[in-house]
């Protein structure tokens, strides 16, 4: 009787406080639920994506802060994943039309993540998450071992991102994977995709280490006591936050060769001088493997206000990547074929249907970028269509 007594107390004190804090009971108990992940991986020490397998409920987007705010979830606000979401964001943010209320009509929200398991978790289960950018390679697994269930028609992929490269960070007296032996290796946050992926390619060229689990900052402070010896960065070159640190300390970058178990998996990069100015000499380069990454989708039914969103999206994303081709912007978007395929996975139908139109219209050159239509976002017409097809469909759902 005294633990259903406790129980209850519980709930009510979470639903007074979500009052008091101004959202509804269902998002308060909703936001709980990672936390409790987080803590509960936290407990078990795993470095390996360690969530308990899910059944195949969809979820529910009636607690979305807002009809016309798209969610990202990306890696820590160190990463340059980070970066390439606020370079959309903002790209995105100019130059709209607003709604009859002065709403924008279309907002892009980054969400701070650990570029891990937890963002694929995020976007299958919060209602405002709707993407996120991910390894390839490990949204795979997570599929493959139905970790979250069968999620092969609960995400599709808008477009490719940028490949992330693989980042071995060493004190100066380091100069070999040898020298590793026995020392202390930053791997990342747990669950992490450098945690996950940084162990298991450590594991293959056989480092035997003691391994870490800290944020970026808190790993590079370490490594400038002689608390850490080494720290897996797993980011898409150049990283501005090593940079900034290797202006003020010393640091080296280590090769990480590429073993034929690896080659199915990743591919070989190369750290250079125009990359880190700060740690290569100017003819001195550091081979590296990567990962390719994209840009992945909840599957929202067709005809729901979310799916729309996500149509508004690509619509304006796509017509406006030139955007963010100019020097303002990340150098590696200039590398970027938004109508590479992905093996495994579906696209999304809308930017499928989109990469089609513009094939058509620009045949001679089918291996080019796809191209602006426009340099502007959709006009009021679109916007317009958005509201009214989601009006309709409101009436018919009465």
């Amino acid at each position: 009787m005294s633990i259903c007594v406790a129980v209850r107390a519980g709930l009510l004190s979470a639903l007074m406080a979500a009052a008091w804090a101004g959202v509804q009971p269902e998002e308060a108990l909703a936001r709980k639920q990672p936390s409790a992940a987080r803590s509960e991986q936290a407990q078990t020490g795993q470095a390996h994506p360690a969530p308990r397998k899910q059944t195949d409920s969809g979820k529910d987007a009636a607690t979305s802060a807002s009809h016309f705010t798209i969610g990202l979830v990306t890696g820590s606000p160190q990463s340059t994943e980070f970066a390439v979401a606020q370079d959309i964001a903002t790209t995105l943010s100019t130059g709209q039309e607003t709604g009859p209320r002065g709403e924008m009509a279309l907002r892009v929200l980054p969400m701070v993540g650990n570029g891990g398991s937890r963002n694929v978790q995020d976007v299958l289960t919060l209602a405002n998450a709707d993407m996120t950018i991910a390894p390839v390679v490990l949204v795979d697994r997570l599929r493959d071992a139905k970790t979250f269930g069968d999620i092969r028609n609960k995400l599709v992929y808008v477009a490719p991102m940028l490949p992330q490269d693989f980042h071995l960070i060493v004190r100066p007296e380091i100069t070999s994977l040898a020298d590793l032996a026995g020392k202390t290796i930053n791997l990342g946050e747990e669950g992490s995709a450098g945690a996950v992926l940084g162990l298991e390619v450590l594991n293959a060229l056989d480092v035997k280490f003691d391994a870490a689990n800290l944020g970026l900052d808190a790993a590079l402070d370490g490594m400038r006591k002689g608390q850490i010896s080494a720290a897996v960065l797993l980011s898409a070159k150049p990283v501005e936050a090593l940079a900034r640190y290797a202006q003020f300390n010393a640091v080296r970058l280590l090769p990480i060769p590429m073993t034929a178990a690896m080659r199915r998996d990743y591919q070989p990069s190369t750290l250079r001088h125009e990359d880190y100015p700060t740690i290569l000499g100017v003819d001195e380069t550091v081979d590296t493997i990567a990962v390719k990454s994209a840009l992945f989708a909840y599957n929202w039914p067709s005809r729901s206000d979310r799916y729309r969103l996500l149509e508004l999206f690509v619509q304006t994303f796509f017509s406006r990547f030139s955007e963010l081709l100019g020097d303002a912007h990340h150098p590696k978007w200039r590398e970027l074929n938004l109508a590479e395929p992905l093996p495994g996975w579906k696209r999304f139908a809308p930017a499928e249907r989109w990469l089609a139109q513009q094939a058509g219209r620009d045949k001679p050159d089918r291996s080019s970028q796809p191209r602006s239509t426009t340099g502007a976002s959709p006009d009021r017409g679109a916007f317009d269509e958005f509201l009214r097809r989601r009006e309709q469909d409101r009436k018919q759902e009465r």
